[in-house]
């Protein structure tokens, strides 16, 4: 990580991390980042990667969560998101309309990445459908922070 040292906001909070061990602030920082990028990919309509960055930015709250619980340890090396929900102990309280956010979520971590997928997953990601995704990971992912 040292292409981050010194640039910014992720610079500093990644210093922070190495010299004072607040990685569950750094996951959350990055979620936040990736939000953003969403919500920039949805401004310029690449739409295949609004779905991408939106599992990116819950993935990685949900490691922020995993890790305000184990301080001394890495997050599980996983991009599975009710996996992490579950080893982070939330998912028994998060509600029914966040946990299927969770499943919608889940396959566009894969499926932007592979272009046997591309076409169909294009095809879904409308404008619209992007626009109504990004609302629902911002909600998640204020939910998860509420219980850092």
């Amino acid at each position: 990580m040292e292409f981050l040292a010194g640039t910014g906001r992720l610079g500093a909070l990644w210093y922070d991390v190495v010299r004072h061990g607040f990685e569950s602030r750094y996951w959350a920082s990055l979620a936040e980042y990736d939000l953003e990028t969403a919500g920039a990919m949805l401004r310029t309509a690449r739409h295949l990667y609004v779905g991408f960055m939106c599992h990116q930015a819950v993935e990685k709250m949900l490691k922020a969560a995993w890790q305000a619980g184990h301080v001394d340890r890495i997050p599980p090396r996983t991009h599975n998101l009710e996996r992490l929900a579950s080893e982070a102990g939330l998912i028994e309280s998060l509600p029914e309309r966040l946990r299927r956010v969770l499943i919608e979520l889940e396959p566009l971590n894969v499926e932007a990445r592979y272009p046997t997928h591309r076409d169909a997953l294009l095809k879904k990601l409308t404008k619209r459908y992007c626009t109504g995704l990004v609302g629902r990971a911002t909600r998640l992912t204020a939910w998860i922070g509420k219980r850092l």
